[in-house]
């Protein structure tokens, strides 16, 4: 009788960069407290600051080692002087409990989906509008942003094509109610979900609009090619997928990102 695996999604858990990094954090602490023994054995001034700077070049070297993105080198690094300023200011409890909840309410999965918030812009919007179909009888068009943000894209397709049905999902509980609102208050179509959109069945849709991340594209393409219907279309704005090249490339402004489109 085989053994049950371990459960996949505490495996993602477990590989998250952001887990990583705090697993880093305290394996440097043990190499930390040797080197400033050292330090204190030859006489060399050591207090708090010299600590928080042999952690944090230890924590950003073992990041290095351990293949993690150049942007968390740099957290690492300034992490443990940035929590000693912290408590050096004598911040006042209650602050640091609205700071967590804010961020976890804005960012809130980001550690296991490695998607921050990335806000797409006007050109962007307008772009996705021109490859849309034109309207037909039948059965409307249905179009979603998958991480959907504040809204935007959502609420500019809905005013300029009412003949399609413009829906958005957000696993972040902050942008997302900031959408609920948004659309409320101005008496839109649009529509705003709360949860991931790996639970989607990207067959009901007609273009599925994504701005992720690179970590996150290879799934993507896994999960459209297998449920994307014909005449459908998969759009991504600024990250590519190395599996299939794009059917077509739109640059919306001169310097600017290009938007990736593949039909089905």
């Amino acid at each position: 009788m085989s053994r049950p695996g371990p459960d996949p999604y505490l495996l993602r858990i477990a590989r998250a960069p952001a887990v990583r990094a705090l697993l880093i954090q305290c394996g440097a602490a043990p190499l930390t407290l040797a080197i400033i023994y050292v330090m204190a054995s030859c006489r060399l001034p050591v207090d708090y600051w010299s600590v928080a700077a042999v952690q944090g070049l230890l924590a950003a070297g073992l990041t290095w080692k351990l293949g993690l993105a150049a942007w968390w080198r740099v957290i690492q690094l300034l992490f443990p002087a940035a929590l000693l300023a912290a408590l050096a200011l004598r911040l006042p409890p209650w602050l640091f409990l609205a700071a967590f909840l804010f961020l976890l309410g804005l960012y809130w999965s980001t550690f296991r989906t490695q998607v921050p918030y990335y806000p797409s812009h006007p050109a962007v919007w307008d772009a996705v509008r021109q490859i849309l179909p034109p309207p037909a009888d039948g059965a409307p068009l249905r179009v979603i942003d998958i991480g959907s943000g504040l809204g935007g894209l959502v609420l500019y397709l809905a005013r300029q094509r009412p003949d399609a049905e413009c829906h958005g999902i957000e696993l972040a509980p902050l942008p997302w109610l900031y959408s609920r609102l948004r659309a409320a208050i101005t008496g839109s179509r649009a529509r705003f979900t709360l949860g991931d959109y790996e639970k989607l069945d990207f067959g009901r849709y007609g273009l599925v609009f994504a701005y992720l991340s690179p970590a996150a594209m290879p799934g993507l393409w896994r999960k459209a090619a297998a449920e994307m219907r014909p005449g459908a279309m998969l759009a991504s704005y600024e990250f590519a997928i190395d599996a299939r090249a794009p059917d077509r490339t739109i640059h919306t402004t001169e310097g600017e990102d290009a938007l990736y489109i593949w039909y089905f």
